[in-house]
């Protein structure tokens, strides 16, 4: 049975359309969604239900690509998805799949004398029978939904999924009483048909494969390569993404200290959420022949709410742009209306995607123009899902899912959103020959190594940046500099910060040294002359990987290349051309300078000098950054201060000779006044606050050591009063 045999000849096409998205977000392979199924009809959801696990329990091929290995997805006697029915004493759906996969536990298959084999995937679940607690004691109803409220650790079973079917009553049951696995949904697929009594239905057994998100989205060329992220000493901005015909991302080098990436766990987010078609009458705009987007039965209510939001939100200043958009809607209507074929009306839809791809590449990345790329696109896949363009559209889509992390409203659901993307560009690498369509191949890779990258912010991040450079080493093996020097070098680029990265895990002389040589070849395909700001850029990123290197083996060789490198730097980052990353390159200069000043071969009289140049630095960089929005500032600026105030103390408390009672005591105020400034940013950081406030005690220390009482008491002038009955008793 099908879901096209359905009798209500209104509904049909709607059915459809949710049938085809329902299989094609199963279909896709991604893992830990929470997808929820909600039909009325009994019928209708059964002879949904047993398609599915037909089609997908066992599958022949898959939606998007004829796999190369039949082994990978299923096995006879082991399937993708399995389909089970409530255990109505005991409603727990989670307690449900353990018990399963402990029966059934993935096979290993690929067994031979020289490898021990691999586990076939675990399979995804669809859950039916939840209609029927409606028959049961209010006490098994409330047990059920006290599961769903505890099953935000259902994202414990890894590479598992859960498609669970309810009917509209229990739908909003769970919106109301179990918030927490709301949240946790995936996706909402509402079929229309009429309810039926809760009678016995059969169910199917057995299995899908593990799922993300439901959005399949296009653009044309290609939605990434060409950004500039910027990370330095502790902290991480990233610069808005530019487009253009390909687009690398160029990742500025952390400096200095070992960044530490943030471990999240991301809720999985309800990018579509998708109601039945009212049931109306169509209606006419005022003045005009044209039908309102209200009556549009055969479109999705999300797609239409979305492209209205567009239009009211005067997204698109020019009033023929806002009508372009509903005049494709209608369009698609009418290619429905008349059961025009599957290609035409996803060409329809394709149309609208790459109208919004367009505002997209004009800047306009707001939420809702991404979601309705989105949405546009997969209506086109889910009419057309052998399209000579799958590749491109994967490639896009995983683009598109990238720029959503980056929206600030989505920073919760990043990393929900950058592993989507990994998905879809993994996907897009099935169907392309390297040896047939290199530039694509290579900048799906390079493409797949940037998320990578960002996706080791959240989890697992040496395994992310080892995946990252593979992925950008497999980009270079194609993308070459003889056919385009520049996304070459970029390439390059990427590969030597992702590099850095990786040296912060393991074997870091290896990979701090293969960073040198990418950057390196890099900077040879950049005229300082005609791209100032990118050969700056890079040559911040040598600087910093040598002073990385320092910190393993011979410091003061690689403390002099790393200076060397950063004033080559600063003669194009400059405060005027970017005045931040001027601010960053001389912080990372100024840091420099104290490591090698502080090196125990160091002359007493070197020292003094590198601890002068320490300081005009340090100086530097604080004047600067102050003048900026410290959200555009890429290093920690307290830390700054700090180190500010450390080198002013050497000068004061080491005995040069030219540093008479005036000097030491100039060098003690501006010491002590950088450390009150970092003491005073930093109340909310309590094992930072109390390092801070130990340098305080200690610096007004120096002054009664070297200036007597006098010193003392000026010292203590300076500190707000609240602070001196904490540090008198410890002088």
């Amino acid at each position: 049975m099908s879901v096209n045999d359905t009798a209500h000849t209104d509904n049909f096409a709607w059915n459809r359309q949710v049938y085809q998205r329902l299989k094609l977000a199963l279909s896709l392979g991604l893992r830990r969604q929470i997808f929820l199924a909600v039909c009325d009809d009994l019928n209708l959801r059964n002879q949904v239900a047993a398609r599915l696990h037909s089609t997908l329990a066992y599958p022949v091929g898959q939606v998007l690509y004829q796999q190369e290995d039949s082994q990978e997805s299923s096995t006879p006697a082991y399937p993708r998805l399995a389909t089970l029915r409530l255990n109505l004493s005991d409603p727990n759906p989670i307690a449900q799949i353990k018990q399963w996969l402990k029966n059934y536990p993935p096979p290993i298959v690929e067994v031979s004398k020289d490898a021990p084999g691999r586990p076939l995937p675990i399979p995804a679940f669809q859950i039916v029978g939840v209609e029927l607690l409606t028959k049961q004691p209010v006490a098994i109803q409330r047990l059920f939904l006290h599961y769903l409220r505890l099953s935000e650790h259902y994202l414990s079973i890894e590479e598992s999924s859960l498609l669970l079917w309810l009917s509209r009553p229990w739908l909003s049951a769970i919106q109301q009483s179990a918030p927490q696995f709301w949240r946790c949904r995936t996706g909402v697929f509402v079929f229309a048909g009429e309810p039926t009594p809760t009678t016995q239905n059969s169910g199917s057994s057995e299995r899908f494969s593990n799922s993300r998100n439901l959005d399949i989205g296009n653009l044309e060329p290609s939605i990434l390569e060409e950004s500039v992220t910027q990370v330095e000493l502790e902290a991480a901005t990233a610069d808005e993404l530019k487009f253009g015909e390909d687009f690398d991302f160029q990742i500025d080098a952390p400096v200095h200290h070992e960044q530490k990436p943030q471990e999240t766990s991301a809720p999985i987010s309800n990018l579509i959420k998708i109601e039945p078609p009212q049931q109306q009458s169509p209606t006419r705009s005022s003045g005009n022949n044209t039908p309102s987007l209200s009556s549009l039965a055969h479109i999705s209510q999300e797609l239409t709410e979305l492209v209205l939001a567009t239009i009211n939100t005067k997204i698109t200043q020019d009033g023929e742009d806002g009508w372009q958009p509903q005049q494709i809607l209608f369009e698609i209507e009418q290619l429905h209306t008349q059961q025009a074929s599957g290609e035409a009306i996803a060409a329809a839809y394709h149309h609208l995607g790459n109208l919004y791809r367009l505002r997209i590449e004009q800047g306009q990345s707001t939420l809702e123009n991404l979601m309705v790329a989105i949405i546009a696109y997969q209506e086109s896949i889910s009419y057309d899902e052998t399209s000579p363009q799958m590749p491109d559209i994967l490639n896009d889509l995983g683009t598109l899912y990238w720029m959503l992390h980056r929206i600030p409203s989505n920073s919760q659901d990043g990393q929900t959103y950058i592993e989507q993307g990994i998905e879809f560009y993994q996907l897009a690498l099935k169907l392309i020959s390297p040896q047939t369509h290199p530039e694509t191949y290579a900048r799906v890779q390079n493409n797949l190594g940037t998320a990578y990258g960002d996706l080791a912010r959240f989890s697992n991040p040496a395994d992310s940046w080892q995946q990252a450079v593979l992925a950008y080493n497999e980009a270079l093996r194609y993308r070459t500099a003889e056919m385009d020097s520049l996304r070459y070098a970029a390439c390059q680029n990427n590969l030597g910060t992702a590099y850095w990265h990786l040296g912060q895990y393991n074997q870091p002389v290896v990979h701090l040294k293969k960073a040198i040589a990418a950057y390196n070849l890099a900077l040879a395909y950049y005229s300082p002359e005609q791209e100032p700001l990118k050969y700056g850029m890079i040559q911040n990123n040598i600087g910093t990987a040598y002073w990385n290197l320092a910190q393993y083996e011979q410091p003061a060789q690689h403390l002099q290349l790393a200076i060397e490198v950063y004033r080559e730097a600063l003669q194009y980052r400059t405060p005027a051309l970017v005045p931040s990353g001027c601010a960053a390159t001389q912080n990372n200069l100024g840091t420099a300078y104290w490591h090698l000043a502080n090196l125990s071969q160091t002359s007493k009289e070197a020292r003094y000098k590198y601890l002068q140049l320490c300081i005009t630095a340090y100086e530097e960089a604080l004047g600067l950054a102050h003048s900026l929005n410290s959200n555009s500032l890429s290093f920690d600026l307290l830390a700054t201060h700090n180190n500010l105030a450390l080198a002013h103390y050497q000068l004061a408390t080491e005995n040069y000779s030219n540093n008479d009672k005036k000097t030491r005591s100039h060098h003690l105020e501006a010491a002590l006044n950088n450390h009150l400034q970092a003491l005073h940013g930093l109340s909310k950081q309590p094992e930072a606050y109390q390092t801070t406030f130990t340098y305080v005690v200690k610096t007004i220390r120096a002054f009664h050591n070297e200036l007597g009482i006098q010193g003392q008491n000026l010292a203590l002038s300076k500190v707000p009063a609240q602070l001196l009955p904490e540090i008198l008793p410890k002088l």
